[in-house]
């Protein structure tokens, strides 16, 4: 059994922990609010520049001589992943439900033979990944410097994508990211931004649009700035799903901590009550036997 002060000094401990995951609950709640709004504007702008995209490449004439951002190259042999974390932990289960996506994409990948490639971006994603493959990693970006999140930090990410596709060092692009439902549901996604895919879009699929200039100008110069944007919202809807994971997490340490101290302060006063009743005895012992 523990002695009094080692269980004083825990139950002192347990409640300073609790300080501060308190405090970290409240941060990642102030935090969320603005990280949801953010995350519900960047939806219908990201949605609407792939229908736009989509129309666009509708009318090309010639699809031999279409943007290469859009047609792709023809072939689908080297895949290159984006996986996209965090750079903080204490956020539950966020980074791992993304790696666990990416994991399973990874095994489908080598399983038909294709060559895999990744990026990861935020350090969390690097140091799950690195053990099993880091080989395959071919760059980690991190934003650890950033204090909110930027269209800046993902027109980087997206000109580092653009970059290799043109050096033709892959054939097809997936980012892998949590799409935000709320406090406690995450949606790991795996999104295909490079060829663009159009399988599973009907929306607007019969809407006509005439254009100026023609499809092919406008495409070569909003083909890079849709990835750009593909990537921001997927940052916008981890920053949400961060915060609230992150919110959930510390919401559970409190609450944890919190019975800790209960059972300790239990334990703490009945090897109290021990050590009085030990010392009575002694005392009444000494005192017979005079």
């Amino acid at each position: 059994m523990a002695s009094l002060d080692d269980l004083k000094k825990r139950i002192a401990s347990v409640k300073s922990t609790q300080k501060i995951t308190k405090a970290m609950k409240m941060v990642a709640a102030a935090k969320l609010r603005k990280a949801q709004e953010s995350a519900e504007k960047g939806r219908p702008y990201s949605e609407k520049m792939n229908n736009i995209i989509l129309n666009l490449s509708k009318g090309i004439s010639d699809k031999e001589n279409a943007p290469k951002l859009l047609s792709g190259t023809g072939n689908n042999k080297v895949h290159l992943c984006v996986v996209m974390t965090s750079d903080r932990g204490l956020c539950g289960g966020f980074n791992s439900n993304i790696i666990k996506k990416a994991k399973s994409y990874f095994s489908k990948i080598s399983g038909e033979g294709k060559e895999l490639k990744i990026i990861t971006v935020g350090s969390k994603g690097n140091d799950q990944l690195k053990r099993a493959y880091g080989e395959k990693i071919i760059e980690n970006i991190s934003f650890k410097e950033s204090k909110n999140t930027n269209y800046f930090d993902a027109d980087k990410v997206g000109k580092t994508i653009i970059e290799k596709f043109e050096a033709g060092e892959f054939d097809i692009c997936t980012i892998f990211y949590n799409q935000f439902k709320n406090v406690i549901t995450q949606i790991p996604q795996a999104q295909q931004i490079l060829p663009l895919n159009n399988e599973n879009d009907e929306s607007n699929s019969e809407a006509s649009y005439e254009f100026e200039p023609d499809e092919d100008e406008i495409l070569n110069n909003l083909l890079p700035k849709n990835i750009s944007t593909q990537i921001f919202k997927a940052m916008l809807e981890n920053s949400a799903s961060e915060q609230g994971s992150r919110m959930s997490a510390m919401d559970n340490a409190t609450r944890n901590a919190g019975e800790m101290v209960d059972k300790l302060t239990i334990e703490y006063n009945r090897s109290r009550q021990a050590a009085i009743t030990k010392e009575l005895i002694e005392i009444i012992s000494g005192a017979e036997s005079l």
